[in-house]
């Protein structure tokens, strides 16, 4: 009964703002029109109020969807990327109990002092400060009590509601709206487990150690718990202060430059970044030695890539400074992201229709997380499944580049960039790749290569037809007739490498 009262209040809402408009069969419902009134508002703009009316999980899963620029009009999108959290901070009260019911013990025992104030306070946990006995400072973070059976409830009803818009709204399957309230449950998951945000700060602080770019606070794991983070306090001027930062003696060009580079080296380097460089989250260092560096903070939403992913953006990133949009396409095709049969002059003439007006246009007009945005539109007509991880890079993305162009208006992205990729692709491609793969596939190579006589003499002993013992006397006799024992030892060596890969390929 609870459910449906709520249900019912988010329909209700919902019609208030309007929002009945989404679904066009009932758009101009006489009845609907009157009880939503008469609000001329745009579209995306009522969603949005709609949702801060709601509450911190709607405005939070508004957050995820402005992220889904290749299902959700780009308007929609832009309007969404506006919300912020602006949730009023639990009692003091409760977050100390919070603390001492995490910690096993009582706060003053853990903290010579703590500020019962949040410093910050968002839809999921708030922050406090305060000082360990032996002097440092330091961040605490803490659930909101109960979040957990909150953001339970609030994730069924969003369920239901993709449900129904999949069945009312011609577009719905297209939009795949429960595949996004499901990408927005497991991002949901992690943010309300900080044993995991733990781990992706220090995951990223031991990838950054020493750099002279980024500084990521230390994690006390000792005073750590699913539903309390204790970190290394860190000093900075918010990001989007440009003018402070630059009152400090701070070069701001060459900090916008920094922002890409540390982009950049996240994502092709380490295949783990930051998923979330709102402003909110990134302070810059204007004291001291370390000034002029990036402070990163809220490791709650991370990205990851493999290999495959990185070598396909690195080769489509290369190829559009390129214009080579033959290489765009047949790198998709590479990847597997197209159908198979997709004719990849078609989908390079797409392609090629979506970059050129773009590259008409002065190097520092182009941007580029909004062309990689188009690139993704267009994909969609040629079916190509946009992979999650990839929307999230395409938002950092969009993220980052917007922070330089604020820093520094005449930041050319693509300059800067480029040396950075071909050095990287020439790392992978060339002898440096070579080496490196051959020292991270060493151990198995060393367990396997003494079993290939064993295999070798298994797979014979097993061929029935004798097909495989009359390719070796063909081979040997080959061998002898031209006199080569290199040639037929290399042979040999090729078919056992061959009967290996099949027995390894058959044991997967």
């Amino acid at each position: 009964m609870r459910r449906l009262a709520r249900l019912l209040r988010i329909f209700w809402i919902g019609l208030r703002f309007g929002l009945h408009e989404f679904v066009p069969r009932y758009a101009k419902r006489p009845l609907l029109r009157v009880l939503a009134g008469r609000r001329s508002d745009p579209r995306g703009r009522r969603l949005r109020e709609a949702l801060e009316t709601l509450g911190p999980i709607y405005v939070k899963f508004g957050q995820v969807l402005s992220t889904r620029r290749d299902l959700v009009p780009l308007d929609i999108a832009d309007e969404l990327a506006r919300l912020q959290d602006r949730v009023p901070p639990f009692a003091p009260e409760l977050a100390v109990a919070e603390i001492e019911r995490a910690l096993r013990c009582r706060i003053h025992d853990v903290f010579a002092t703590f500020e019962s104030e949040a410093v910050a306070s968002a839809s999921i946990a708030q922050v406090h400060l305060a000082t360990l006995h032996d002097g440092r400072e330091v961040a605490v973070k803490v659930l909101r009590p109960g979040v957990e059976s909150a953001v339970a409830k609030d994730l069924a009803l969003l369920e239901t509601a993709a449900g129904l818009v999949e069945r009312l709204w011609a577009d719905g399957r297209r939009l795949r709206p429960r595949e996004v309230v499901a990408e927005f449950a497991r991002h949901l998951d992690e943010e309300l487990d900080l044993m995991v945000e733990a781990a992706n700060a220090s995951q990223l602080r031991r990838n950054f150690e020493g750099s002279a770019l980024l500084l990521v606070p230390e994690v006390h794991w000792d005073l750590c718990s699913q539903r309390v983070m204790v970190m290394e306090r860190m000093h900075g001027t918010p990001i989007s202060q440009v003018q402070a930062i630059r009152e400090k003696g701070v070069d701001i060009p060459a900090l916008a430059r920094a922002g890409v580079e540390i982009f950049f080296t996240q994502v092709f380097r380490d295949g783990f970044f930051h998923a979330d460089m709102h402003p909110g989250n990134i302070l810059v260092a204007t004291e001291g030695e370390a000034r002029g560096r990036y402070i990163a903070l809220d490791f709650g939403i991370m990205g990851t890539l493999t290999e495959t992913d990185k070598s396909y953006l690195a080769q489509n990133f290369l190829a559009f400074f390129n214009r080579d949009y033959r290489r765009v396409a047949q790198a998709h095709l590479d990847a597997g992201w197209v159908p198979a049969e997709t004719r990849v002059d078609a989908f390079e003439a797409a392609i090629r229709a979506v970059c050129e007006p773009v590259f008409s246009r002065p190097l520092k007009e182009i941007y580029f997380g909004k062309l990689l945005l188009r690139l993704f539109q267009t994909s969609r007509r040629f079916n190509v499944q946009i992979q999650p991880q990839l929307v999230m890079l395409q938002k950092t993305l969009l993220n980052i580049e917007g922070l330089g162009r604020e820093l520094d208006p005449d930041l050319d992205l693509w300059r800067t960039a480029k040396p950075y990729l071909e050095r990287w692709m020439n790392e992978q491609i060339g002898w440096r790749g070579l080496l490196r793969n051959l020292r991270r596939e060493a151990p198995y190579w060393a367990a396997a290569l003494p079993e290939i006589p064993r295999l070798v003499h298994r797979a014979l002993s097993e061929d029935r037809t004798g097909a495989l013992r009359a390719a070796l006397e063909r081979f040997a006799a080959e061998s002898r007739r031209r006199n080569d024992l290199l040639a037929g030892l290399l042979i040999l060596a090729g078919i056992g490498l061959g009967l290996l890969a099949l027995f390894l390929l058959g044991k997967l």
